[in-house]
Parts: C-alpha cells; sequence; structure tokens
C-alpha cells in the first residue's frame, strides 16, 4: 500500500509539471504592427487596433506553447484616414468580406533560438509561414505573472491576395510586396 501511495503522489507531481497554463494579452503593452516600403525609399508603418490571442503552454520557457491569434482588419490603422480606408478596401484587406486576419501555430526552439510557426490566413488564403521570437522573459507583478515577447518577420503580401500594385515612372512599387510583421507581446497568466 505504501508503494502505491508513493507512486499516485509520483505521478501526481510529475503531471503538475505538464499542466496546461493559460494567457492572455495585456492590450495596454502590446502592439501587433507591420511595416511596408512606400515608394521604394521609405517605409510606412501600421497596426491593428483589435485583437486577440489564445496562448496556452506546459513549459516555463514557453517551448511547445500553442497561439490562436485574430486580427480585424477594420481596425487597421497606420495614422492616415485616407490610407486606413484604402488598406480596408478590396484593393488589399477587404475588411467588408474578410473582417479577420488569424493565425495558428506554436513556439519551439531551434538552434537555441526561439521560432514561431504555423498557418497565417489573409483574405481567405493560409499560408505557412515563420517568425523570429525574442523571448525576454517571465515576471512576478501587481498580484500576477507576465512574460514578454519581440516578433518578427516577413511575409509576402501578394501570395495573401494583397494584389495592389502601381509602378512609378523611375522602376519599383508604390507600396512593395514584403511586409515585415513587428509584434510586441506582454501575456498575463490566467
Amino acid at each position: 500500500m505504501k508503494k502505491l501511495n508513493t507512486l499516485v503522489v509520483a505521478m501526481l507531481v510529475a503531471g503538475a509539471g505538464f499542466a496546461q497554463t493559460s494567457w492572455n494579452l495585456d492590450k495596454a503593452h502590446t502592439k501587433i504592427g507591420f511595416n511596408a516600403r512606400h515608394m521604394v525609399v521609405s517605409e510606412v508603418e501600421g497596426y491593428f487596433k483589435d485583437y486577440d490571442a489564445k496562448i496556452s503552454s506546459t513549459a516555463d520557457d514557453f517551448t511547445g506553447a500553442t497561439i490562436e491569434f485574430s486580427a480585424k482588419t477594420a481596425s487597421v490603422f497606420t495614422d492616415n484616414e485616407k490610407r486606413d480606408g484604402h488598406l480596408k478596401s478590396d484593393d488589399f484587406f477587404n475588411a467588408e468580406k474578410f473582417p479577420e486576419i488569424k493565425f495558428a501555430g506554436t513556439l519551439s526552439k531551434d538552434g537555441g533560438k526561439y521560432v514561431l510557426k504555423g498557418n497565417l490566413t489573409i483574405r481567405d488564403v493560409t499560408k505557412p509561414v515563420t517568425f523570429e521570437v525574442t523571448y525576454g522573459g517571465r515576471v512576478k507583478a501587481f498580484g500576477g505573472e507576465r512574460a514578454g515577447f519581440k516578433i518578427s518577420g516577413k511575409i509576402n503580401r501578394k501570395e495573401f491576395g494583397l494584389q495592389w500594385s502601381k509602378a512609378l515612372e523611375g522602376g519599383g512599387l508604390i507600396v512593395g510586396e514584403e511586409v515585415e510583421i513587428n509584434c510586441k507581446v506582454e501575456a498575463t497568466k490566467a
């Protein structure tokens, strides 16, 4: 009987190490941003104001964490009302027909560096993507626990159906095809 009790306690302790932990985004300290080339010589940056994510992890360092993310395309913001309207139109996101951008993936380590691999969906086109992640660590503060991440990578907007393009007289495009993804995320333990 003593061996059985010891085995049960050992299994419970081992299982506790694999407990699923949920995390929520702290939207006051999170920014889901992007940059795109403009007229070859400069960049325009923007971000999404309305988004949500579910983060679940069993490891203290978030290895193997699963992430589900969505952003409302109508919430795109570049600090220029005319440009924002153009981005919401059928030339780009078509926010009326395709109201959300979605991502689902897993955080892992590749050669000691964090990577976020998964499927990104824009305009109902889903493609596999990989982003680099800098893990800022965890801290206990304000009666809870927080974790920080910086996520970066590049996508080709045309592969996701954002086809609008106009050429400049001297060559190049008004809006570049490559879009840099730059996210700063602070999550709170649920």
